[in-house]
């Protein structure tokens, strides 16, 4: 497929999501011999930004926002993208493959594919709208806001949600000389994802350097006057647990986990992208609906075709969620051959691999003559985090695991590695304050062609940690 010829427009495929998907979508577009018309559309103002040192290095202020750009403005041009940025997709007919964008034009777009890549969005409190000291944590104009919240230390920061994202602001702001309290479902922080031999290492961790940590769900916030007369006249004084206690805070991060953002691509995407699937605090979802195909109790008709909305875009292992129409980064659930079950990760290196496994895709079903067969996408997820100069990395699943083997490295509590495993099979390796290349070599008790065998993986985990 080439540009227009004989008078006929050139075909158009467009990517919705200026992310890091979405970059990696465009570029792999081009780095493949697409020349037709490549439109790339997002809905912040920015160009395509990094965004996990947002919690860390933004937020910290040791980085100014320049640095978080993925790429230079010569980069971007020499990708000759139709670029809108600042503009929201307002519609999709997936059948048709026409893309309506939310600008002032009502623009529609006429294309041969599309992939979209739109994120998610952070879940808040009820009744925290317009309450001035609430925060979130997603964007670049987030981390400047809460930022300028910190500059001076000595609040009392509540943040609500141990997850990844909660425990390293909880981190960044104990270090800018805040009193924080963490507040999570469980006893650690990440608890659900390292388990309770890691978590408590993690725990223990955030205690030593100040930061309380309290088990609770909150409920709401409660509010005052606004000293500085803000637009709603209110502002946060704490935080109100389901318990009937209250965490005292003049400062709030809610970090409580993100919602596909999926609801532009139908009328009950919304509804129904909050009814089904959990993200865990380091980002993976494993998904309700089973199965391979983009379809299901989800499924809802939008523009003439079925799209899954129950989690995320449902996929299949291809990254398509219906012809022409394929799903990349943290909006996407796709079936994951070799774990045989739907997952949606909302991990930083997954977002650059899945974006460029769905434009190979998307051109192979457009001309398999000249791009090839698909191939399925199936990775190694990993993920990483820094806490008060602690390292995390892991690679595969790790959270739903029934089964954790923990070993300590020169009886160093703080430099461990771990086997995770569920049904028999091992499925994630973590590493606590070890050097990448180390973690890196556990990496292949988890990367075959099929889950490995608990027990085969155990001997290899001790032998390869144990020497």
């Amino acid at each position: 497929m080439t540009s227009g010829d004989r008078g006929r427009p050139a075909p158009r495929i467009a990517v919705v999501g200026a992310s890091a998907a979405g970059l990696a979508a465009v570029e792999g577009l081009r780095r493949a011999g697409w020349d037709g018309l490549l439109t790339l559309v997002g809905d912040e103002p920015h160009p395509p930004y990094d965004r996990p040192p947002l919690s860390k290095q933004v937020l910290s202020g040791s980085w100014e926002p320049d640095r978080t750009g993925l790429r230079s403005a010569e980069q971007l041009a020499g990708l000759d993208l139709d670029l809108r940025l600042g503009t929201r997709a307002a519609a999709l007919d997936a059948a048709a493959r026409r893309l309506t964008l939310d600008d002032a034009e009502r623009t529609v777009l006429d294309c041969a594919g599309i992939v979209v890549a739109t994120g998610v969005r952070p879940r808040t409190l009820p009744g925290t709208e317009g309450v001035a000291g609430v925060y979130v944590l997603r964007s670049l104009e987030d981390a400047l806001a809460l930022r300028e919240r910190l500059a001076a230390p000595g609040r009392r920061l509540a943040v609500v949600g141990d997850g990844v994202l909660g425990a390293e602001a909880a981190a960044v702001a104990t270090g800018l000389g805040h009193r924080v309290v963490l507040i999570g479902s469980g006893t650690a922080p990440m608890g659900r994802v390292l388990g309770a031999e890691t978590g408590a290492l993690l725990a223990a961790v955030h205690r030593a350097h100040g930061v309380e940590l309290r088990a609770g769900r909150a409920s709401g916030v409660v509010t005052g006057p606004d000293p500085a007369g803000g637009p709603d006249g209110r502002h946060v004084t704490g935080v109100r647990l389901a318990d009937g206690g209250t965490v005292e805070a003049d400062t709030v991060l809610v970090a409580t986990g993100s919602v596909p953002a999926v609801d532009w691509l139908g009328p009950s995407g919304e509804a129904a992208a909050t009814a089904v699937g959990t993200t865990d605090a380091a980002g993976t979802a494993d998904a309700a609906a089973p199965g391979a195909e983009a379809a299901g109790a989800g499924a809802r008709a939008v523009g003439g075709a079925r799209l899954d909305l129950a989690d995320g875009l449902g996929c299949d292992a291809h990254c398509a969620a219906a012809p022409g129409v394929y799903g990349a980064g943290d909006v996407a659930r796709w079936y994951h051959p070799v774990l045989g079950r739907t997952l949606r990760v909302e991990h930083r290196m997954n977002a650059t691999e899945q974006g460029l496994a769905a434009a190979r895709n998307l051109l192979a079903e457009l001309d398999a003559e000249r791009f090839g067969a698909p191939r399925p996408f199936a990775p190694v997820p990993y993920f990483w985090s820094d806490q008060f100069g602690l390292k995390l990395q892991a690679y595969g699943v790790l959270e739903g695991a029934d089964r954790i083997e923990v070993l300590c490295l020169e009886k160093d509590p703080l430099r461990l590695a771990a086997l995770h495993g569920r049904e028999g099979r091992a499925t994630g390796v973590l590493g606590a304050g070890l050097p990448p290349r180390t973690v890196r070599g556990l990496r292949a008790l988890v990367a075959g062609d099929a889950p490995a065998d608990w027990d085969e993986a155990l001997a290899a985990f001790r032998t390869a940690v144990q020497g």
